[in-house]
């Protein structure tokens, strides 16, 4: 500015950079914001499907159809987003996702036809699978060690809360007339103000104003993570220069662990075991729902708290061991008390009606709302867990039932008296909280914070993005074997062999997962360069022997 001129007009960005202040808390805004869109369309199609097959008349596969469609389009923003996030930037990704979900949810809020519903939903998937990976990587690169584990884990706070916002706004647009055109519009909210949020932001590293503790990554020719690095590819992932197949195994066997443990189809019978303690009809569904989804919010929580404390390696750990114990609890459970279950598409529109809720408008009591799905971060299929029938256990014995519901339910040859069968039931519902809380702080917000952390910035978009294809694609695979596999070895059997997955997913992260609290972007990095296929036998990994050079804000001017 020239002596003597008047002072110009000064844009969010330059506000932001001059204000330091103000980056901490416009960075938990954007995570938060973005994992309240994320939580909210993952959840809400609960809510509006039975409307929706009220007013469009949806088949089974017509319900499917709708519910997969947010699925698909998720993985195909994993398989193309992480070459837009690397082209274009962090920020233009997360600003283009939130228009391409304005759209999707235009689409839904006015579809007069299926085709109309199926491309909203493919286009609220898209969007969210995009803005998830950007959110993470774009947060994690602005600030610094101490506060990086907080805000990113802060997205899977707002993941949680997203759950819990859609089904209170299901619940009380249940009676509304056309309530689902309202429940899938107000997806919008969150995503406009992420936008302005990230107006006053600046678009990377590049223009951050470098705090204390935080190394560039871009502009310093000594830095490992600046310019002067070669253009990369996908194919980079599994080449041995900078040990970048140790950073992808640890990022895909995270990823692949924490579905084949099973969360989303243990979830898929929170409102059976509900109901088994004593909760009947609507409570059980809300209690369901509201109850454990308030359980993953306080967990997340605990997490955010502890993750640049204990460690992200101690609560993968931790979380893994109660997940492990938790669902093969529910497996010996189920042994003596059975439940049983079954595509709720089976029933007819006459069902029994749900009671004690406002706004009844003749709700089929077996298509009650489910409980919260899992998270991405958690990254749940809510097929199963829409598409779940509450019946009273064990019910094995009634001719009237359809044949695929007996099939589901094992037999148990000595049922146990009333007191140890109520006993048990209160024991499953341990377990299950159990389980929800050690998945909330430990594989759910954490997975995602490794990942924004242990691969190069030059290629860290690309990385992200291709771990959460296989973290999309492993989730299909198991919600889709669920019934199939309960059908051949038995509802116990099952939780148990997502027991067992838990224990061998407790190994690879004590083997092959180390810890990487209070470390810069560029101290993990060099971390990974010395160490050949990221083995961890310790307790902690110290970055005290690891040298690097910090850049000090002079120097980067």
């Amino acid at each position: 500015m020239r002596p003597g001129s008047g002072a110009p007009a000064r844009t969010g960005v330059e506000l932001a950079m001059g204000r330091p202040q103000l980056l901490l808390p416009l960075c938990a805004s954007v995570s938060l914001l973005g994992g309240l869109t994320f939580g909210y369309e993952l959840a809400v199609i609960s809510g509006a499907l039975l409307p929706l097959q009220l007013d469009f008349g949806l088949s089974c596969s017509e319900q499917e159809l709708l519910v997969g469609s947010l699925l698909l389009g998720a993985l195909l923003a994993s398989l193309v987003g992480g070459v837009l996030i690397d082209q274009y930037g962090r920020k233009r990704a997360i600003l283009g996702s939130n228009l391409v979900l304005l759209a999707g949810s235009l689409s839904l809020g006015l579809a007069g036809s299926l085709a109309w519903l199926v491309l909203g939903r493919l286009a609220a998937g898209f969007a969210i699978s995009l803005s998830s990976m950007a959110c993470c990587i774009y947060v994690s690169e602005l600030v610094g060690p101490r506060q990086r584990g907080v805000l990113v884990s802060l997205y899977e706070a707002g993941v949680t809360a997203g759950i819990l916002l859609s089904y209170a706004l299901n619940y009380a647009l249940a009676g509304a007339p056309w309530g689902w055109r309202h429940m899938f519009s107000w997806a919008a909210a969150p995503a406009l103000l992420q936008s302005l949020s990230l107006l006053y932001l600046p678009a990377g590293t590049a223009e951050t104003p470098a705090p204390k503790d935080l190394v560039p990554l871009q502009g310093g020719g000594t830095s490992k993570l600046g310019l002067a690095r070669p253009r990369s590819s996908l194919l980079d992932l599994f080449r041995a220069r900078e040990n970048m197949r140790g950073r992808t195994a640890v990022g895909l066997g995270l990823v692949i662990f924490q579905q084949l443990t099973g969360q989303p189809n243990v979830l898929s019978y929170a409102s059976t075991i509900f109901q088994a303690v004593g909760f009947r009809g609507g409570s059980s569904a809300v209690l369901a729902s509201v109850g454990l989804g308030a359980v993953k919010v306080l967990a997340t929580l605990t997490a955010m708290g502890l993750v640049d404390r204990a460690g992200r390696r101690a609560l993968l750990l931790a979380g893994c061991a109660l997940m492990a114990l938790s669902v093969s609890g529910i497996g010996l459970v189920s042994f003596a008390v059975p439940m049983a279950s079954g595509p709720s598409c089976l029933a007819v529109p006459n069902a029994t009606r749900l009671s004690g809720l406002p706004g009844d408008s003749g709700l089929p009591r077996a298509m009650a709302p489910p409980p919260p799905p899992t998270t991405s971060e958690n990254q749940g299929k809510p097929a199963l867990s829409t598409s779940e029938t509450i019946q009273p256990p064990p019910g094995a014995g009634d001719p009237t039932a359809p044949p695929a519901l007996l099939a589901l339910s094992p037999a148990s040859p000595a049922p146990p008296s009333a007191p140890e069968r109520v006993l048990l039931h209160w024991a499953a519902l341990v377990c299950l909280m159990v389980f929800v809380s050690a998945f909330s702080f430990g594989f759910g917000p954490v997975t995602w914070l490794v990942l924004s952390e242990i691969y190069p910035a030059e290629i860290r978009g690309r990385a992200f993005a291709f771990c959460n294809s296989f973290n999309w694609a492993s989730n299909l695979l198991v919600s889709l074997s669920f019934l199939d596999l309960i059908g051949t070895i038995g509802l116990s059997w099952t939780f148990l062999l997502y027991g067992l997955t838990a224990v061998l997913g407790l190994g690879f992260i004590y083997v092959f997962v180390p810890e990487t609290k209070g470390q810069s972007l560029a101290e993990i990095d060099q971390l990974f360069q010395r160490r050949r296929f990221a083995l961890s036998f310790g307790p902690r990994q110290s970055s005290a022997g690891i040298p690097y050079t910090r850049i000090e804000v002079a120097a980067a001017s």
